[in-house]
């Protein structure tokens, strides 16, 4: 064997759970990372940041894959290629946590270090340490920047909530965070959907086009999803809608539609929990010492036209991010303030 799968095989004799190693690597290891589909935009980010914060760590190196299209059965090989090849770590992000339930607790039972990204583990799969958000702040954070864009004085009207994955975790608590804030804040207004406003980017479009049609009168359209937020733009400045719209992510052209005030944005903060759990991982491949458990939440950002262009400057390049995350990625590494795991 090979002195880095040596090392790798080290790295991993813990207790099962995250736990300290019995030893010490010597040489370089390789910890990974296995994405939903490495096509998506928001996996891309996630991806850039692992890489980012496993190269912050000397002596590790990182592999990032997934499949090219949303391919739950199709990850899992890849997952297990990974965990094959070296077992000194690995991060997953997936839309089907049920599926990897197993094989993550068959991981974590040979002491293979695991972190889930993103995507909330369930609580069968043994994974120790989740790296995300909590959408339904984030859901309540973009409620608040959406109230801020109606007429003053608004107490009654009609918002429509499209989702473009109805079940998946991470949209249903971004629904449930909106439509609680907005009752909060604005008890009068009817709120509709969420919708089914699909993944696909065209049949996407499709559905905001009719429910944009069949609403003339609403005051807001706000979607959960990245194809949501590109096409609400497109709708709105295609009918030149006096509406408010609203969604979440950083696509380019979501960016664009912010800075001529078609839309505004919350971003997850993609890159950023792909960085932390990346430096964890490594980190811990190199010196041996115990994963944390528990979630480290990461926060997310609200974008404005009074951000936007600070963020278009930090997303044009990879330097920018590493410049702009750098601090926080050693805070919530280094000092993870841990809450209990989130409930399946």
């Amino acid at each position: 064997m090979a002195l880095g799968g040596i090392c790798a095989v080290l790295a991993a004799c813990g207790d099962g759970e995250g736990g300290a190693v019995t030893s010490t690597p010597t040489g370089p290891v390789t910890v990974s990372f296995t994405v939903a589909d490495q096509r998506l935009g928001f996996a891309q980010e996630m991806a850039a940041g692992f890489r980012f914060g496993v190269a912050s760590v000397g002596g590790v190196t990182s592999e990032v894959r997934g499949p090219d299209m949303l391919d739950g059965p199709a990850q899992l090989r890849i997952f297990r290629e990974l965990i094959a090849a070296s077992q000194a770590g690995t991060s997953v992000f997936t839309l089907t946590p049920e599926l990897f339930a197993q094989p993550l607790a068959d991981a974590a039972s040979k002491g293979i270090p695991l972190v889930a990204v993103d995507s909330p583990p369930t609580s069968d799969a043994r994974v120790p340490l989740f790296v995300g958000n909590d959408n339904s702040d984030l859901g309540r954070l973009l409620a608040d920047q959406i109230v801020a864009l109606l007429p003053r004085g608004t107490i009654a009207g009609t918002v429509v909530i499209g989702t473009a994955s109805p079940g998946a975790v991470v949209l249903d608590q971004r629904v449930a965070g909106l439509q609680a804030e907005f009752r909060r804040r604005a008890p009068g207004l009817t709120l509709l959907g969420p919708y089914d406003t699909t993944e696909e980017v065209d049949s996407n479009h499709e559905a905001w086009g009719a429910l944009i049609r069949a609403t003339p009168g609403a005051l807001a359209f706000v979607g959960t999803g990245d194809a949501d937020t590109v096409n609400l733009a497109a709708w709105r400045r295609q009918t030149k809608g006096r509406w408010a719209a609203g969604g979440f992510d950083l696509a380019p052209a979501a960016l664009a539609a912010v800075k001529r005030g078609d839309i505004v944005l919350v971003s997850p903060e993609h890159y950023l929990k792909g960085a932390v759990a990346g430096r964890m991982l490594a980190d811990r491949a190199k010196a041996g010492t115990a994963l944390p458990q528990g979630w480290i939440q990461t926060p997310g950002l609200g974008v404005t036209r009074a951000n936007v262009d600070e963020v278009i400057a930090r997303q044009a390049s990879e330097a920018a991010r590493q410049e702009w995350f750098g601090g926080q990625v050693d805070q919530l590494a280094d000092y993870p303030s841990l809450r209990p795991m989130p409930a399946d």
